[in-house]
């Protein structure tokens, strides 16, 4: 298991941009918004080559 982190490392991580911080943000919302669109896709179709379809 992983310990808590220091005081001088949460300092050091609030020290850095916003903007830097922001990014990170950003880029794992988009990463995950993006993997839940290659799960869904890829469960329909599943689902349409077993004959399950909407229409």
């Amino acid at each position: 298991m992983s310990t808590k982190p220091s005081l001088h490392e949460i300092q050091q991580a609030e020290k850095k941009p916003l903007w830097q911080r922001l990014g990170w943000l950003a880029m794992i919302w988009t990463g995950s918004v993006v993997a839940l669109f290659i799960v869904a896709s890829l469960m329909r179709m599943f689902m349409n080559a077993a004959g399950l379809s909407t229409h």
